[in-house]
């Protein structure tokens, strides 16, 4: 069935882990074994092949350089213009693999409908172009709201203006307050682009207040719920509830500890845990519950980012496993039309309405 996953750190793997994703599952692996300097080496679950054997016809693909201050311990980047270059190399690699024949930027509903019909004509998956759509995944990289507008104009459609700890425009996950001015700025100016706000990883404060602040289209493109995971990094039900009312779309999200309650990075481990692809769906279920319907899921899976088969459900060995889904929801009772909108309807009604504006 074809497939969206809202969020893949793909120029990140490529720029930051060194992977050559045009390469086998196999070799990536093969070549990362004796390397000891990330904790998921020789364990990634994506790249170009995979994505094609599951039906993966269009990816949100992101950009990512945080900001560190003085007295961050998170790493990154000691000033914005250091990141945004950063972002740049990232962009670079998008364009490379699209001259190569590996990728498809969609930045506007011609695009989309092309190619959409191209992994919709009845032929081999094997060699043809995966459609991604750009987000920035935290906004620090902008050094002022001219590079959104530079960044837009080269294909940006989408912005989570936190990631991880305090931002230049607003704080994320692990870290609490209000957006600053700047921030508020940031959303009126994406408003006037028509731009897409990804939710993910803001604060509770800050969460809230750019729901009151932006009046264009919301998804959370990787998000999972506090109700069964209880950190600050999942979604509360009000906070579900909220997106479900602005029409917005959420992302289940495949980091096992996002997934299971009592997981400790680095020591727990995914059958230990018993972190499986149906528990994943439990937070889907959850949504739709508080819905009503299935219209406000999707898939935004984050697998590799920043950790691999270590630290995802156990039954999952590639990307390309997320055909076992579908197969998952009808066993529950899901009907075949709230399967398709879960693997890729609510995401296109959501970037349709947002093209044709």
């Amino acid at each position: 069935m074809f497939t969206i996953d809202a969020h893949l750190d793909l120029s990140m793997n490529a720029m930051e882990w060194n992977r050559n994703l045009r390469s086998s599952i196999t070799d990536i692996r093969e070549r990362e074994k004796n390397h000891f300097d990330k904790p998921d080496r020789g364990m990634g679950t994506v790249n170009f092949a995979e994505l094609r054997k599951g039906d993966i016809g269009l990816v949100v693909a992101t950009q990512i350089a945080r900001y560190v201050a003085p007295e961050n311990k998170l790493p990154g980047w000691h000033s914005a213009e250091q990141a945004w270059a950063h972002t740049q190399g990232q962009l670079a690699w998008y364009k490379a693999m699209e001259t190569a024949g590996e990728l498809v930027m969609i930045k506007d509903k011609i695009g989309l409908e092309k190619q959409l019909a191209l992994w919709n004509n009845g032929e081999s998956n094997d060699t043809k172009p995966i459609g991604y759509m750009l987000s920035l995944e935290g906004a620090d990289s902008l050094v002022t709201l001219d590079n959104l507008h530079t960044a837009y104009e080269y294909g940006l459609r989408a912005v989570g203006p936190a990631h991880y700890g305090p931002g230049r425009y607003a704080n994320g996950t692990d870290a609490t307050g209000h957006l600053n001015e700047q921030g508020k700025n940031l959303l009126r100016e994406m408003d006037k682009l028509n731009m897409i706000l990804d939710c993910t990883h803001l604060c509770d404060d800050a969460f809230w207040d750019a729901l009151e602040i932006f009046t264009g289209p919301v998804w959370a493109s990787h998000n999972n719920c506090r109700a069964l995971v209880n950190h600050n990094r999942q979604f509360s039900d009000d906070m579900i509830k909220a997106l479900i009312e602005r029409g917005a779309v959420i992302g289940g999200a495949f980091d096992a500890w996002m997934i299971v309650p009592g997981w400790v990075r680095g020591k727990s481990l995914p059958q230990q845990m018993d972190c499986t692809m149906e528990k994943v769906i439990d937070h889907l279920d959850h949504i739709c519950q508080l819905a009503g319907n299935a219209n406000h899921v999707g898939l935004g899976t984050d697998l590799d980012g920043g950790y691999g088969k270590e630290q995802s459900p156990y039954d999952l060995d590639t990307i390309a496993d997320l055909q076992k889904i579908p197969a998952m929801l009808l066993k529950r009772g899901y009907s075949k039309e709230a399967i398709e909108n879960i693997m890729h309807g609510n995401w296109l009604r959501l970037i349709k309405n947002t093209f044709s504006e």
